[in-house]
């Protein structure tokens, strides 16, 4: 196959890949048209089908993995596919996790060292609130090292929210060394747990779109409701422990605008905070940077409110 990263303007192609978006529209003249997003693990690309209805374009639907013939061209300094032939592909033609943007770091090496500072979590109370989910339920593991952290902007692969995680718990130690007003049991217990509910506000791969729970719920209020079943079903739970623990959860996008429903009112909340904004930015900034390699200027950036671009050397 030819992964959507090493295409090149004037080439035609004959391919398979996932039908990540279809929608239909019109010409300025009124001609109908459909318009595309394909998707492999390397990226997307933009597919145009200008005349829908030819004998050489099969019946297929949104999240279908199909053959598409057609020419690489270049508009408005994108790659597009002006696709003439289309047909649903078999399942024997293509292995599906070609197809999902997928970490490059071992899922398996990280979910280890994620579970070394659950080790470190001294509290009886938080360490068993934490393996609730991370050591005792199987299908939550396997989901979790599956997920991604977002629909698109930071972390939006197949094992990214496990990647995203590890990093907030790697920066939360740093922070408890460096400073000693920390609570280290509740910071890394908040870490782990900021975006569980993530795993229920997305859908897996290939979809990774936002669930009904997703749209009305978000991920913090989940989050939340995972932790108290997780805390209900240890006897003798502090209860103030586990305010602050759902506090941490609540207050960990900062700002009331930003999503959470409460601003950081306690020293590990504000932490948590801080190491949350820190990955997602450096994060995206890496793959804006690994998807347009160029010490140019790349232009304003509504998330950063900046002009943004690489260092020369």
């Amino acid at each position: 196959m030819r992964y959507i990263n090493t295409l090149h303007e004037g080439e035609t192609i004959r391919c398979i890949y996932l039908c990540k978006g279809k929608r239909s529209a019109e010409t300025r003249n009124g001609k109908a048209y459909d318009n595309l997003i394909l998707q492999d693990k390397t990226g997307t690309l933009d597919g145009k089908v200008w005349d829908p209805n030819s004998n050489g374009i099969a019946e297929y639907d949104e999240m279908d993995f199909i053959e598409v013939f057609g020419d690489v061209i270049c508009y408005n300094g994108n790659l597009q596919l002006n696709i003439k032939q289309i047909r649903k592909a078999f399942e024997d033609e293509y292995v599906a996790a070609d197809y999902m943007p997928t970490s490059e770091k071992s899922v398996e090496g990280m979910y280890q060292e994620l579970m070394k500072y659950v080790a470190q979590i001294d509290n009886e109370y938080l360490r068993r609130a934490v393996e609730y989910y991370f050591k005792d339920d199987a299908a939550f593991i396997k989901r979790f090292q599956a997920h991604s952290a977002a629909k698109s902007v930071h972390h939006g692969f197949a094992g990214g929210l496990l990647e995203h995680t590890l990093s907030i718990v790697k920066m939360c130690e740093y922070y408890v060394g460096a400073y000693p007003i920390l609570n280290k049991d509740l910071l890394y217990a908040a870490a782990m747990y900021h975006d569980i509910g993530k795993t229920k506000e997305l859908s897996a791969f290939p979809e990774n779109d936002y669930t009904d729970d997703g749209q009305l719920l978000g991920h913090i209020i989940i989050g939340v409701e995972m932790a108290n079943d997780a805390i209900r079903s240890i006897p003798g739970f502090p209860e103030k422990l586990a305010s602050e623990l759902k506090h941490c959860i609540i207050a960990h996008h900062g700002e009331l605008e930003y999503g959470s429903p409460k601003k950081p009112a306690l020293a590990e909340a504000l932490a948590l905070n801080f190491a949350d904004s820190t990955d997602a930015k450096l994060q995206t900034l890496t793959e804006i940077f690994k998807e347009k390699d160029t010490t140019d200027w790349l232009g304003y950036n509504r998330l950063f409110e900046s002009n943004l671009r690489k260092t020369s050397i």
